[in-house]
């Protein structure tokens, strides 16, 4: 008995993907000694066993009916050979589709992710460029004011420095005290050189007050950080920006407060209120008291970042439904959407909330999550989260591709494995939210792209040795080749690549503090800064490289190509668009290799990713 089936090809599934609510998809069979199949599927709480019907003397076929509402759906299928044989046929031991597996026992299932028909993104997204700012590391206007810093915090002598490292005792963490005076006017100074690069959306990490320089323990969501200025001058930097087309997208923290806040108190710092300091606090419903005041939960076990109660009414009130909610005020002021910081933490009907308010104030507000793996079928807290059926997010920060990428870059992944990850990303999630996601190479949770494409050994050493951690010329150089090709493999996908500042200057640094240096201005690596900016370009110049097809094809263990075509004057949503090819070649090979392309054969340098003609 032999059974294949195929969830990659329109052959096997028709059509592949995620699918709209009460469509139909077809799910064949191609079989050897086989007398009757079975398809069972799964959805929410209910299975279904349909037999399928026989095509011929080797297919079994069956027209599947989708769920009428958003949901996951599960199926594999039970084969009967001609001797009385039960097999069963499901998804691959990695789970990332395609090309199944015969079992003897329950297999694991392929998915359909059943979206919302009217799910749409911003078109901006799949069409833009966006780059993540550290305010306080970006540029400063010259406005530093040691009066303005947060107790026991300080400034560096000089914008060079490097971040410093305190392993605070008290709270459990570095105490993230030193600040070097990036400001919101810094960021306004720079807008045209942004403009330039072909950056057309700015994500700041959180900018309103907060004692820390990271700014994840928000102190007030009402006002901007003394430090970086003040609502005004966000105002007026969300006007200049979009006079140049650059959007803003704000990091929404709102699993967590700072201990140091308006809201919580612990310090005092606000005066006597508070909910650490009143029981009779209009705050101290918010949180979560074992015994009060001292006693209380808080995000991963740190003190300073008390949990907030997520389904408190008032708490969301403040927060997203009143007039004027913190996430109506800043999109109000000029922000384009919110990026929720550790997505995982919130209910479900809490982002899918915030997602009806913010886009009842203009559709084209985006709402992203940080969310670290496969957005359609997350396990969290021992329960699945798919965010990604039409009522939550609009996109999540793509870590698995980012993991993908680098780990192809240094050899780690093979290029079939590597196209297997991408067709599962691509399988999963819905169009609209796939040529959405947040691309990116680098954040402020992880090492520099440099750094890891240089693979001088450990990326997570113990914190203390992580500044010790340096690249010689040799290994910079390798780093820089394979981070132009990493980043032209981003900008040739679907999606909306995201460069982490200074990432296009060659920055380098291990995880943090040390990945979240001060932007080199003067003294940029102006090769990386050139290439950067000409990969943007030709994204920009190219529909095909924005919203056209794709189509992915290893060649051997070392090259991946990418496909991007519109064909018949459509694109891949459907729109009008001139008909267009873009090929891109990646070799992550030391040494140069050779694929066939339009009849002839190629070379592709190594470590390079080649456009092809």
């Amino acid at each position: 008995m032999n059974i294949f089936h195929d969830s990659h090809s329109a052959v096997y599934r028709c059509p592949t993907g995620a699918a709209p609510c009460g469509s139909t998809i077809t799910l064949r069979l191609l079989t050897q000694g086989v007398r009757a199949a079975t398809l069972r599927v799964w959805c929410g709480d209910r299975e279904s066993f349909f037999n399928m019907t026989a095509v011929g003397s080797d297919i079994f076929s069956h027209e599947l009916k989708l769920p009428d509402k958003p949901c996951l759906l599960w199926y594999y299928f039970l084969a009967e050979g001609e001797d009385g044989t039960r097999m069963y046929y499901g998804n691959n031991g990695d789970q990332l589709g395609g090309q199944g597996e015969m079992r003897t026992h329950e297999p694991a299932s392929w998915q359909v992710t059943v979206y919302d028909g009217a799910f749409e993104t911003p078109e901006w997204m799949r069409n833009g460029v966006m780059m993540q700012i550290m305010v306080d590391r970006f540029h400063s206007s010259g406005n530093r004011d040691r009066e303005k810093l947060p107790e026991g915090s300080f400034f560096h002598r000089t914008w060079d420095e490097d971040p410093v490292l305190v392993i605070n005792d008290r709270i459990g963490d570095y105490s993230a005290n030193d600040f070097f005076g990036g400001d919101l006017k810094g960021v306004e100074q720079k807008l045209d050189d942004l403009k330039a690069m072909g950056i057309t959306v700015l994500y700041f990490n959180p900018i309103f007050k907060a004692h820390s320089n990271h700014k994840y323990d928000t102190g007030d969501y009402r006002q901007i950080d003394p430090t970086f200025g003040t609502e005004e001058d966000f105002k007026r930097l969300c006007a200049e920006a979009e006079k140049r087309g650059i959007r803003v997208v704000l990091d929404g923290v709102f699993s967590h407060t700072g201990a140091d806040s308006r809201y919580f108190n612990l310090y005092g710092t606000y005066g006597t209120g508070g909910a650490y300091n009143d029981r009779n606090s209009r705050y101290a419903s918010w949180y979560q008291f074992n015994h009060w005041p001292d006693d209380y939960q808080s995000w991963w076990g740190f003190k300073t970042l008390p949990n907030v109660d997520k389904d408190n009414k008032d708490f969301r009130r403040f927060i997203i439904e009143d007039e004027d909610s913190v996430v109506k005020h800043w999109l109000n002021a000029g922000a384009s959407g919110w990026r929720l910081d550790v997505a995982d933490e919130l209910p479900m009907d809490f982002i899918a909330s915030l997602r009806a308010h913010e886009k009842s104030l203009d559709p084209d507000n985006a709402l992203i999550g940080e969310v670290w793996e496969d957005p359609s079928n997350k396990i969290s807290y021992g329960k699945m989260r798919c965010y990604c059926l039409g009522d939550t997010l609009d996109a999540t920060m793509n870590y698995p591709l980012r993991e993908a990428v680098l780990l192809f870059m240094t050899g780690r992944l093979d290029a079939v494995t590597f196209v297997r990850r991408l067709e599962s990303q691509r399988e999963n999630l819905p169009k609209p939210f796939f040529y959405s996601q947040m691309n990116l190479l680098g954040s402020h949770d992880r090492p520099r792209a440099l750094s890891v494409l240089a693979d001088v050994g450990d990326m997570q050493p113990d914190r203390l040795l992580r500044k010790a951690i340096h690249l010689n010329d040799e290994d910079y150089a390798r780093g820089r080749r394979r981070l132009i090709a990493a980043w032209r493999m981003i900008c040739a996908l679907p999606g909306m690549p995201c460069v982490y500042y200074g990432d296009d200057a060659g920055m380098v640094g291990m995880s943090d503090p040390f990945c979240r240096g001060t932007y080199p201005w003067g003294h940029e690596d102006r090769t990386i800064k050139k290439a950067f900016a000409e990969i943007i370009a030709k994204r920009m110049a190219s529909p095909a490289l924005r919203t056209g097809t794709l189509t992915l094809k290893p060649v051997g263990s070392d090259v991946v190509m990418i496909f991007r075509e519109i064909a018949d004057d459509r694109d891949a949503f459907g729109k009008p668009a001139e008909d267009e090819l873009r090929v891109l070649a990646v070799n992550r090979a030391c040494e140069s290799r050779w694929v066939e392309f339009a009849g002839k054969a190629v070379e592709v340098k190594g470590e390079s990713a080649q456009w092809l003609h």
